[in-house]
């Protein structure tokens, strides 16, 4: 059909039924909606046909009511119910006033009925509903410049075109209609909580879809939506603040039967104005769930406290509401920035009230969030700390939820201290079930969890308690499953009982590790073998039986295998010299030489040098062995090299090594006392270097840049060379200088009063002549003489080849610009201006 042809819109409607509303007061008018669209000519070109429904909502309804009158208005209202049809709409009337009320009002509803301000009269209830046409947008339109009730009626009929995504490209193409929508959200969204309801539901259908979100964003509903929202929680705590005030009152004041119907009133209100605020609350967070798509937008969300304003509405008990929340958080959850500050805001204690809970899909969504969560060691450890984890273990059975509860189990597992607590539930016995189960694929989560578990010693016992280890190690054989064998490696490190259960499975154990040639299981048996110190147990016998030896050796070879399975071949070697014939076997069969070399190849892996280390270390023990070591081999050598090594655990086993080296060889026991002297002397020379070299540093270059150390620590007056040059070096000074450290302020030379003669304690000089104090020399100290006298002259230094005219600070008087005195007195050299006898002129 083209456009252009079309010329007429015929529309035709036709009455249906009439029913009572099945929840509501109201009744349900059925209608056959025809649309044709003409052509020029008058021709039909194309035609629709759809069934609809008028809801006419009666909530004024009651036991007196006039049931004639109130059908007769609802007939002359509604033009799809005909005349005819009064007693019929009577009848159903009768049958919803003799109905009790059976449920809460419909959420299918545009609009809800619900007000805050009693005072702002709202759209009447009574009146006849209105089916929305999509080409009286314009009139629509009109309302929201008028009252409040008109404003709501307005947005409750956009509301129901938006909510069809057919219209909302028409409606978009309207600015006009969305810049007044804005206006008024913006304006009047304190007056009435229903208005506010309807213009944020207009905007959340719109941002179902990403190509309307510039709008949105252009008329900056988001952030209006977030200051909503605060506005909203801040009415919220006041609620709560008042109806606790009269509950407390109500509580004193028993007797009082106006406070109690008060409180009673109260509780009444607050739930009204509650569930209506939810659904603000619910609208708004959608649209801004929707516009963070956009991670700019969600940063400005943020930084706005949205995950503040998520985390304080978890106190909720709206199922829907706490979805939404739940479903944001973790949207928000997956950045660190936003995980910090859920933490901040204790959102652990808040779910712990959601986990379990009777609505699946919350649960569900809550989990995830949880799991997103977990993988934060402070988070975790407050999923133990507020006892979630026997909550979470109980899920464990539900197979909804099993796969998630397992991953947060498994995050929780791999903090040490949390793996005792699972000691404390009844996670392994229900793990253990699944385990032996399960498939021959066995769920890796499942595999995982069992094995951080395993790696804690008392939850090892439990694993093995009765049957079970005996039912893995069947199944791990069975299937060959390497994780199976690795949970049970782990359960083999643990000192204790544990260990000898494995007695019989040592020969399993060997032919598996033999057959498998680097084999992810054979490896793990290698490893479960290397775990098995046990004190009685006859390693020879086993290393004859399998021929061990020459496969150790192979393994040894530097290049033959990876770095993984050579470390357990050692630990192997280390866990077998135990037992002093297998030692002495190792040792006639060059493993030591064996050792050396890869020791030599391998010098930079601390893990495998210890280990080869603590195989010396075990042979040491053995006297059939320890000649062979100080003797036959260069082993002590290697030790004293690594006596110094960086790594403290090498250290440790080398210093004990030598020790015992040291006690039975008095030879090496000389060349390690002189190592470890010298390596000492060399740590002291390198300390005494360093400090001299700073010293020498600060003395020279100083903190400022080379000046003189002293000035910065003295006063500049006290630095009389600084002012007198060579003079002071020369010791010329006048007569009745002291030095201010040998005369203190009374007078008193080093402690006593100084009257010329020597006193007790005073040094002697090589005549055997007392020493003077500085500055008295010559000086008859009986005469009379003050110590603090000034003299004649200000001059402090003199030089007798200056000796010429002196101004009054005692400098030579310069005769003219660039000349001064010579020695003689009576000739005059040309000052050169340091440029070496260069005239710059």
């Amino acid at each position: 059909m083209q456009v252009e042809e079309a010329r007429y819109l015929k529309r035709k409607v036709k009455f249906s039924s009439i029913d009572v509303h099945p929840t509501e007061k109201a009744l349900v008018v059925n209608y056959e909606l025809e649309a044709t669209i003409l052509g020029e000519l008058g021709d039909p070109m194309l035609g629709e046909r759809k069934e609809c429904q008028k809801i006419i909502r009666v909530k004024s309804l009651n036991p007196g009511s006039d049931l004639t009158t109130l059908a007769k208005e609802i007939i002359d209202k509604c033009k799809l119910i005909h005349p005819s049809k009064l007693l019929e709409v009577e009848q159903l009337l009768y049958y919803l006033q003799s109905r009790k009320d059976s449920g809460p009002p419909s959420k299918a509803s545009g609009k809800t009925q619900l007000q805050e301000n009693p005072e702002v009269p709202t759209y009447d209830a009574t009146e006849i509903d209105e089916v929305a046409n999509i080409n009286d947008v314009d009139d629509y339109m009109e309302l929201l410049y008028e009252d409040v009730p008109e404003k709501i009626r307005g947005s409750a009929l956009l509301l129901q075109l938006s909510r069809n995504p057919d219209n909302l490209e028409e409606l978009f193409a309207n600015e006009t209609v969305i810049g007044a929508l804005a206006r008024v959200l913006r304006e009047d969204w304190k007056k009435s909580t229903e208005l506010a309801t309807n213009i944020i539901y207009i905007f959340f259908c719109f941002s179902s879809f990403t190509q309307f979100h510039g709008v949105i964003m252009h008329f900056k509903i988001g952030a209006l939506c977030m200051n909503i929202l605060e506005h909203e929680l801040k009415k919220y705590d006041l609620w709560n603040d008042e109806l606790q005030k009269k509950k407390k009152l109500a509580e004193s004041e028993k007797d009082n039967v106006k406070v109690k119907e008060d409180y009673e009133k109260s509780v009444k209100k607050y739930s009204e104005l509650v569930k209506k605020q939810e659904q603000l609350l619910r609208v708004a967070f959608y649209l801004l769930l929707n516009l963070s798509e956009d991670l700019a937008v969600e940063m400005k969300m943020k930084n706005k406290n949205v995950v503040k304003m998520l985390v304080k509405c978890l106190e909720r008990d709206n199922f829907e509401l706490l979805i939404l929340v739940v479903s944001f958080l973790k949207k928000l959850s997956i950045f660190i920035e936003n995980k910090k500050e859920m933490s901040k805001e204790n959102v652990i204690s808040k779910l712990t009230k959601l986990i379990p809970c009777d609505h699946e899909d919350l649960l569900n969504i809550t989990l995830r969030l949880l799991l997103n969560l977990s993988f934060d060691s402070e988070l975790r450890s407050k999923i133990v700390k507020f006892g979630l984890l026997p909550k979470l273990v109980g899920l464990l059975n539900n197979e909804n939820h099993k796969m998630i509860v397992l991953c947060i189990l498994y995050h929780v597992s791999m903090d040490d201290k949390a793996k005792s607590m699972f000691t404390f539930t009844d996670c392994i016995p229900i793990a253990m079930k699944l385990l032996l189960e399960s498939p021959e694929k066995t769920d890796i989560e499942l595999l995982s969890l069992c094995i951080n578990l395993a790696s804690n010693k008392r939850n090892a016992q439990i694993i093995c308690e009765g049957q079970g280890l005996k039912m893995l190690m069947k199944r791990a054989f069975k299937f060959r499953d390497p994780l199976l064998m690795k949970m049970v490696r782990n359960i083999s490190q643990h000192d204790g009982p544990t260990k000898n259960l494995f007695v019989d499975y040592i020969s399993d154990l060997a032919e598996a590790m033999l057959q498998a040639d680097n084999d992810d299981f054979g490896v793990e048996a290698l490893g479960i073998l290397g775990n098995l110190t046990i004190p009685d147990l006859d390693y020879e016998l086993i290393i004859r039986e399998y021929e061990l030896i020459p496969w150790i050796k192979r393994r040894l070879e530097p290049g033959s295998a990876e770095d993984d399975i050579v470390l357990d071949v050692i630990i192997l070697v280390g866990t077998v010299c135990n037992d002093d014939a297998c030692a002495k076997l190792l040792a006639e069969s060059n493993i030591i030489h064996c050792l050396i070399e890869l020791l030599n190849a391998k010098q930079e892996d601390d893990e495998m040098v210890c280990q080869i280390v603590y195989v010396f270390y075990q042979m040491i023990f053995h006297e059939s062995t320890r000649e062979v070591i100080i003797k036959d081999t260069q082993a002590p050598a290697y030790l004293i090299d690594l006596m110094h090594d960086k790594n403290a655990e090498i250290r440790k086993v080398c210093d004990n090594t030598l020790d015992i080296i040291a006690e039975f060889d008095p030879e090496w026991a000389k060349r390690i006392q002189l190592e470890k002297f010298r390596w000492h002397n060399s740590q002291w020379l390198d300390m005494i270097e360093t400090r001299q070299m700073d010293e020498m540093a600060d003395q020279y270059y100083g903190d400022e840049g080379g000046y003189d150390p002293y000035l910065q620590d003295t006063d500049i007056l006290d630095r009389p060379d600084l002012f007198y040059g060579d003079a002071y070096e020369n010791g010329y000074i006048m007569d009745g200088h002291l030095t201010p450290e040998y005369i203190d302020e009374n007078g008193m030379y080093d402690g006593q009063p100084y009257d010329g003669q020597p006193y007790e304690g005073q040094p002697y000089d090589a005549h055997g002549q007392p020493y003077m104090p500085y500055g008295y020399d010559g000086i008859d100290i009986q005469d009379g003489y003050e110590p603090y006298a000034r003299p004649e002259s200000n001059m402090g230094f003199i030089d007798e080849r200056y000796a010429g005219a002196v101004d009054q600070y005692g400098r030579p008087i310069q005769q003219e610009y660039g000349m001064y005195q010579n020695g003689n007195g009576d000739e005059e050299d040309e000052y050169d201006f340091g440029y070496g006898g260069y005239d710059p002129r």
